[in-house]
């Protein structure tokens, strides 16, 4: 899969879902100080899912409006890598063929798919 992972969800994650053979554009390490609307319009225009723990996104797409081609939304209590590495896994395992172009909420213990 494409992922594309925000600057605020860490570079950790990004390394991590390379290593489980995704292709992956991190803002961290590759765009940093991207403006959120960049990172949307990015995201979009070159088929990437967004990862990211940044609600400003829900906004963006809710709102004002922003196509994308699916976004997963961490709402973690511990926002530790660790923790957002095992969420994003257990999203994968349970969930990969769902992804695209769907607006996804996961948090520690739930994951929700959010409508328009």
């Amino acid at each position: 899969m494409r992922f594309l992972v925000d600057e605020c969800t860490g570079p950790k994650v990004a390394q991590w879902l390379r290593e489980k053979n995704h292709e992956v554009f991190s803002v961290y390490e590759q765009a940093r100080g991207m403006i959120d609307d960049d990172v949307i319009k990015m995201a979009y225009i070159d088929n990437w899912i967004l990862i990211t723990n940044d609600k400003g996104f829900g906004e963006k797409i809710f709102r004002e409006g922003h196509p994308h081609r699916g976004v997963v939304f961490l709402r973690l209590e511990d926002e530790r890598t660790v923790t957002k590495i095992k969420t994003i896994n257990k999203l994968l395992e349970l969930y990969s063929d769902q992804l695209s172009d769907n607006f996804v909420v996961a948090t520690e213990t739930k994951v929700r798919f959010a409508r328009k």
